[in-house]
């Protein structure tokens, strides 16, 4: 009875050290340490996060002309919250923001000025 133990001990430890190198292991593949993990966790893994545009100076611009200035910046702050774009000048040049262009209100109309 005691070879039994002692063996099914020494079966046990084999495959606990032979789980701890499979984890050093893949831990070493995917370039993380023990230790420093989250530091070159972000470094593997950083999010590229897009500029992000002023939409208040930016609508102001483009609706500065408008005859509704108060709809069409209200409209165009929303848009481009969205779509975080806003086509130059005061009219048209859409095809610049095609997230900008493509929203429509219920009525199937454009809403963004």
């Amino acid at each position: 009875m005691s070879s039994c133990r002692r063996l099914c001990a020494l079966l046990f430890l084999t495959l606990l050290l032979l789980q701890a190198f499979a984890d050093v292991s893949q831990q070493h593949a995917t370039g993380k340490q023990l230790g420093h993990g989250n530091e070159q966790e972000g470094a593997l893994y950083k999010k590229v996060h897009r500029h992000k545009i002023n939409c208040n100076f930016a609508c102001a611009r483009r609706c500065r002309e408008a005859s509704r200035k108060n709809v069409c910046t209200r409209a165009c702050g929303t848009c481009c919250m969205r779509c975080n774009c806003v086509p130059p000048g005061t009219y048209g040049h859409k095809n610049v923001c095609p997230c900008y262009a493509s929203l429509k209100t219920h009525g199937n109309q454009p809403k963004c000025p």
